[in-house]
This record gives C-alpha cells, sequence and structure tokens, in this order.
C-alpha cells in the first residue's frame, strides 16, 4: 500500500476502485473532461445525486469504475466536507482518504495537512493518462464550500432562498441538509470573473499588447487572496510577502483552491487609483517585466486603506494555472536546460527517469504542502532514501532543491550559479534526472532535481 502525500500519484489497476473518507463528512464527486468542466447535473456526484455512470457514492465510499464512465470523461475529483455544513473542517477530525481495489485490497492511503477554516477539501483526483488511469493526492482547500467549488468546475449555482431550518433533535436522525441547485453549466470556456468596476484591465491588458504579450483575464480567485494579503498588509503596517498573520500571499492563493504552475506578486502602498498603481507598475524594470509576462494568463488585483497611517496597500497575483500538460512541460523545460549545461561542458545528456521523477516530485509537493526547504525531510529522510523509496536502483544519488524560482530558466540560471549545485548538473558519473514542481508554501514555488547514476 502506498502513503501518499500532496501532489502524490500511483497507476491505477485495471477495474473499479472504492475511495472512503470515514468520520463525520460527506464525499462528492465531480466528473469533468480534458477542459476541467463538468457536462452537465449528472457530472456531481454527492449525497442528494448518489449515482452517475461509472460512480456511486454509498455512505462515506465512493465506487469509481474508469471504463464505465461517461464518454470525454478524463477526470473525477473527489471530494470531502463537513455533514455539517457551517463547520469548518479544521474542528473536525483530519479527514483520511482509503483507496482500495478488486477485493478490498488496499492501494493507498492519503492524509493531507490539518485543514484550518476550510469547508470543503479537493481530496484526490482520479485521471486518464494514455490508455491506464491513476490517482493523484491534492489536498487542496475551499472556505467558501460546494457552491464556491461548483462555480470553479464550470457550474452556475443558484441560491435557494432561505426558509426556517425544521427542528432536529440530536439522536433521532441525521439532520436535515439542502441540496445545492444546480442549473445547466456554463460553457466549458466560461471564465471565473472577478468583478472590474476599476477598469484595471483596461489599463494592464494594452500595457501588455505593447510588448507583444497576450491579455489576461482577472480571477475570482486570485481576487481573494489579494484582498486577503492587502488587508493582512495594512493590519500590520508594512509591505512584505507574508502578512502579520504569518500567511504567505502564495498560501493564500492556493488556499482558495488556485494551482499554478508559475505566479509573481506586486506588492505597493501609495498608490490611489488603478491607474497610479499601473502607472507605478510600469515605472521600474523587474514590476514592469511582471506585468508584461507573456507566461501570465490571470490575474487578481486588491487595495486595502490603512485608517491608521492613510496609506493604501495594493496586491496583484499573476499566474497561470497548474495542468498536467503544463507541469510536464516545465519538467522538460528543466531537462532541456540541464542538458544544455552539459552540451557546453562536453558532457552527454542526462535520461529522464520516471522513478526519479515521482521521488523529485514528491518531495517538491511535500516541501510546498508542510512549508519546509531542506535536503532532509522533517522525518529525517535523505535524497537516496527518497530514491529508493519511488523504486530507484541507482547506485549514486544527488539532489539540487531550490524555492521562489518562476520559471525553468531561472531555476537553472540560479543552479549554475551556485558551485554545489553547479556540481551536481556538470558531475559526468550521472546519467539520469527527474524533476519535481509544485506551487504553494511560504516561497511560492518549490523545485527539486534529482540525478542517478
Amino acid at each position: 500500500m502506498s502513503e501518499l502525500v500532496p501532489g502524490g500519484n500511483l497507476p491505477l489497476p485495471g477495474g473499479a476502485v472504492a475511495v472512503r473518507v470515514p468520520g463525520p463528512f460527506d464525499v462528492s464527486a465531480l466528473i469533468t473532461d480534458d477542459g476541467g468542466k463538468v457536462r452537465g447535473d449528472a457530472d456531481f456526484v454527492f449525497y442528494n445525486q448518489p449515482d452517475a455512470p461509472g460512480a456511486r457514492l454509498h455512505g462515506d465510499t465512493l465506487t469509481v469504475d474508469p471504463v464505465r464512465l461517461r464518454a470525454g470523461a478524463a477526470r473525477v475529483t473527489v471530494v470531502v466536507s463537513a455533514s455539517d455544513p457551517t463547520t469548518p473542517l479544521g474542528r473536525l477530525p483530519a479527514p483520511t482518504l482509503h483507496v482500495t481495489g478488486a477485493g478490498g485490497r488496499a492501494l493507498a492511503r492519503f492524509a493531507p495537512p490539518r485543514p484550518r477554516q476550510e469547508t470543503v477539501l479537493l481530496l484526490a483526483e482520479i485521471y486518464r493518462r494514455g490508455d491506464g488511469w491513476k490517482l493523484r493526492a491534492l489536498g487542496q482547500g475551499y472556505a467558501d464550500g460546494l457552491a464556491g467549488l461548483a462555480r470553479d468546475f464550470g457550474v452556475e449555482v443558484l441560491d435557494e432562498p432561505a426558509v426556517p431550518a425544521p427542528a432536529w433533535a440530536p439522536g433521532t436522525a441525521s439532520p436535515p441538509r439542502s441540496a445545492p441547485r444546480i442549473p445547466s453549466p456554463a460553457p466549458a470556456s466560461a471564465p471565473l470573473p472577478s468583478p472590474d468596476p476599476d477598469g484595471f484591465l483596461g489599463l494592464v491588458n494594452p500595457a501588455r499588447a505593447t510588448a507583444g504579450s497576450p491579455p489576461v483575464a482577472l480571477d475570482a480567485r486570485l481576487s481573494a487572496a489579494a484582498r486577503a494579503h492587502a488587508s493582512a498588509m495594512a493590519s500590520a503596517g508594512r509591505l512584505d510577502a507574508e502578512g502579520g498573520d504569518g500567511v504567505s500571499a502564495y498560501q493564500r492563493v492556493t488556499a482558495t483552491g488556485f494551482s499554478y504552475i508559475t505566479v509573481d506578486l506586486h506588492l505597493v502602498s501609495g498608490p490611489r487609483t488603478p491607474g497610479q498603481f499601473v502607472d507605478y507598475c510600469l515605472s521600474s524594470e523587474q514590476p514592469r517585466r511582471t506585468l508584461r509576462d507573456p507566461a501570465f494568463t490571470h490575474v487578481g488585483l486588491a487595495h486595502v486603506p490603512d485608517g491608521r497611517s492613510g496609506q493604501t496597500y495594493w496586491t496583484a497575483v499573476w499566474a497561470r494555472p497548474f495542468s498536467p500538460a503544463e507541469l510536464e512541460r516545465t519538467q522538460s523545460d528543466v531537462v532541456g536546460l540541464t542538458n544544455g549545461e552539459r552540451a557546453r561542458a562536453g558532457l552527454p545528456p542526462l535520461t529522464v527517469d520516471p522513478l526519479l521523477t515521482r521521488a523529485a516530485q514528491t518531495y517538491s509537493t511535500d516541501m510546498a504542502a508542510r512549508a519546509f526547504y531542506s535536503h532532509t525531510s522533517p522525518e529525517g529522510t535523505q535524497p537516496w532514501d527518497r530514491a529508493a523509496a519511488a523504486g530507484s536502483r541507482h547506485r549514486s544519488i544527488g539532489e539540487n532543491i531550490a524555492c521562489g524560482q518562476r520559471s525553468p530558466a531561472e531555476v537553472v540560471e540560479g543552479w549554475m550559479n551556485s558551485p554545489g549545485h553547479r556540481a551536481n548538473i556538470l558531475k559526468p558519473g550521472f546519467t539520469h534526472i527527474g524533476i519535481g514542481f509544485a506551487g504553494g508554501g511560504p516561497r511560492g514555488t518549490y523545485w527539486t532535481q534529482l540525478f542517478g547514476a
């Protein structure tokens, strides 16, 4: 049986698998296509709609038979929420996912980091990869319940009118629960817009166009994270990527459920209007480079006044959403840049090793999720231990890690400018490589290179 960490994955055997979350929780599932959107009401499986083609919910167990899913289905996202929707998950025992295959054979267990104020947790996803299916551990929290989650998957959720709750006495029956009202889903191309009353996009996108960069869209989750961080800075009276509450802007982004492959921030005080804010960002090289960066597709903006000083604190979060394809491209770019450095030194290229990749990816995800940064894990494991745990048989193992870099080019350049990391990249005896990347944590991005010989 595999013990998974956030971002860890494993291939699934053929046939149906069961995922169970014991405790005072509701299990739900969203069935989506390659674009990450549901097609209709039947794609949302929950306590009031427990059956869909290839998926059935019974109590605390969801059974998924991938080959029986509806045509075009590429992913089943497993969601857990408190049975009492008014209770934050942080007040309950930590949810633990148990995955079993045919005959009840234990396949995997996943205990995510303990939630705090979130009411919904994306626990795992079952996704198609080539001709097979895999399970990936997630552990991403949402603070606005199933309705907010459904909207993020392209569903317009209508609020029920308030009605008096029927009386309920403990011990007599389960407390009543109202089902979300889900009309026809929005088109697959529908964005998750954030209101733009100040015309921010009308200022930003022309400036991007002059640099040949595509326009960005406002995202409600990024705006919510920006608002929370601007408020934290205003309360503390200082600009900082970590607020006075000890939470970084990047952690605020992932807490909204937005997973990214690249991210950057503008943290500014002083401007009074969005126009002044954009003018400030365009007035110096690094902020201007971020604003015009073609890698970003989405942005969130917020400003909060500090009533004591009269200053206004601004946060802009620039990001590109995570997807498996984007992760593979990022890993491939790091490998290509690394092999380019080896070629310039007259060394043969490194071959990508899936087992080293699995170990590297798991470790990057673990560092982001548990907010540590070290070659030694909190449990004391070393790079060679992690490689062996992934099944690698290489006799010699080396590891480079980094955090905070925004792109493959930036991280490889940083490693090459560090003698110890450069020595690993240019070590003649190494023959194989695996790359890991994860967004989140205090520093925003976490990178791992694992070498083998």
